[in-house]
């Protein structure tokens, strides 16, 4: 899996980097065929915005989400992508 990582008005530190990647590898455990990931981190005024697009065989996944503290945001876009994750492997494996 090739993790991409974008900082609009935010510096991407490396405990921020880690902590996107420790991330995304336990979701990887889900589905292991994540092919490619762009994560884009943005800050507006006071609102921290996490949002990433899953490259997966059969299509992408996308999801946004805002919250004040950044890492609450990288939390809460995980769990949403899981649950895409999750419903986009029981689709393809009822076919």
């Amino acid at each position: 899996m090739q993790l991409n990582l974008t900082g609009r008005h935010v510096e991407i530190t490396d405990s921020l980097r880690d902590y996107v990647t420790n991330k995304f590898a336990k979701l990887e455990r889900h589905f292991d065929h994540i092919n490619n990931v762009h994560v884009i981190l943005d800050v507006e005024k006071l609102i921290q915005k996490a949002e990433a697009t899953l490259h997966v065989n059969g299509g992408e996944i996308f999801a946004s989400t805002e919250h004040r503290d950044m890492y609450a945001a990288i939390d809460g876009l995980i769990d949403k992508l899981d649950r895409q994750v999750i419903k986009h492997k029981e689709k393809l494996t009822r076919h």
